[in-house]
């Protein structure tokens, strides 16, 4: 619930953004360029939880011995997510004023 609240706040403006920096024509491709960026950024941080995963347990199976160990790489994996959110709010709120996307432009 908080991660689909927290989509919610963060897409719309993020799209309006992008979409409303091109021209009418090109709205395919910054839709195309949007879709790329947001499952580029989803295969990415699943690779970076991985490689915490991978230096906190190393390649064993999760048993209740490794439980330690598992809630402490996953506590990593927060912090850091919670860095790249961080940042990415600066970067969104440091891009300056936005306009919305008028429908009778051509």
């Amino acid at each position: 619930m908080i991660i689909g609240f927290g989509f919610a706040l963060f897409s719309s403006p993020n799209t309006n953004a992008v979409m409303s920096s091109i021209d009418r024509r090109f709205y395919g491709v910054g839709s195309a360029m949007l879709g790329t960026m947001r499952l580029t950024g989803q295969m990415l941080s699943m690779g970076i939880v991985m490689v915490i995963f991978t230096l906190y347990i190393g390649r064993v199976q999760i048993t209740p011995d490794s439980y330690p160990l598992f809630l402490k790489s996953l506590q990593m994996s927060f912090l850091l997510s919670s860095a790249l959110c961080a940042a990415g709010i600066f970067a969104s709120l440091t891009r300056g004023k936005v306009h919305t996307i008028n429908a009778g432009r051509s």
